[in-house]
């Protein structure tokens, strides 16, 4: 017994001059992880005249081959039977053959697209390859005559935007852009001025892909080759059943754009590159 309390003794002594050593020289502490910057801005077009939404429909044509591939990701507030019924108003496929051509695009989605398919708005909003932008909530008309479109009330404008928004958010979305494609392309000053309070920038484009209801690939490629110029925004779509041609088009137009030298971008690299001789201010229909 007496052995053992002098073991254990000079344990505690032991115990005592290692805990001393610990005290004189304490432990190095990890590393504080670098603090990241916070995220920008993404790049927005000042206000147009008397403060209207400004409108982008173009980037520079000086500063290099760069070309803005768009999708319209369009359905509307009233087509959730068609859906059921099995009409496709997405287009993986499409989203596939982007991936595995590594082309960065822009997705103007509507929120009635987002709440159909959340899977794959959440997909998309979340690869890095793509933004996504919006198209309004319902893809009603912010105009009278717009296609034979239902027509959104004026003080309605505002709201049916941000409904978009807070689709996008419910499916996942991060960060969806500040970028507004109105449904049809179709605007004028009363849209402009109802849009004004959402910070938004509207995104029209310069080379209409035409492949909305297009069964033939050949003449939505060759619509495209022959509009693009620096700085051009391509219109298409990313519904299989209203632009079946779509992803068939694709599969030739980048491959003869990047033998071309043009390098493809989304849209807010086109936007942060704009200067003053390409902000086109707000043109009314």
């Amino acid at each position: 017994m007496i052995a053992f309390l002098r073991r254990a003794g000079l344990v505690c002594a032991l115990g005592a001059a290692l805990a001393a050593c610990g005290t004189a020289h304490p432990p190095r502490k990890a590393p504080r992880a670098p603090v990241s910057a916070p995220p920008s801005r993404p790049p927005t077009l000042a206000p147009g005249p008397a403060g209207l939404t400004p409108v982008f429909e173009h980037g520079s044509r000086k500063r290099g081959r760069t070309v803005a591939l768009t999708f319209d990701a369009d359905m509307t507030a009233g087509q959730g039977a068609r859906a059921a019924a099995g009409e496709r108003f997405d287009h993986p496929r499409l989203i596939s053959t982007l991936r595995a051509l590594q082309v960065p695009a822009t997705v103007f989605m509507t929120g009635r697209w987002a709440e159909e398919y959340p899977d794959q708005a959440r997909s998309i909003g979340r690869d890095p390859l793509f933004e996504v932008a919006n198209h309004s909530y319902s893809h009603y008309a912010y105009t009278r005559d717009c296609y034979g479109l239902p027509v959104v009330p004026g003080e309605r404008m505002r709201s049916d935007v941000e409904r978009a928004y807070a689709a996008f958010r419910t499916a996942g979305v991060r960060d969806p852009m500040p970028y507004f494609r109105f449904p049809g392309g179709c605007y004028d000053r009363r849209a402009l001025r109802a849009l004004t309070p959402t910070g938004v920038t509207a995104v029209q484009w310069d080379v209409v892909g035409g492949d909305a209801f297009e069964t033939d690939a050949d003449v939505v490629v060759r619509q495209v080759l022959d509009g693009v110029r620096p700085g051009s925004v391509v219109v298409l779509h990313c519904t299989r059943s209203a632009a079946p041609a779509t992803e068939r088009a694709v599969r030739a137009i980048v491959p003869e754009l990047r033998g071309r030298g043009f390098r493809f971008v989304k849209v807010s690299e086109l936007i942060g590159a704009a200067d003053d001789g390409v902000r086109p201010g707000p043109r009314a229909r």
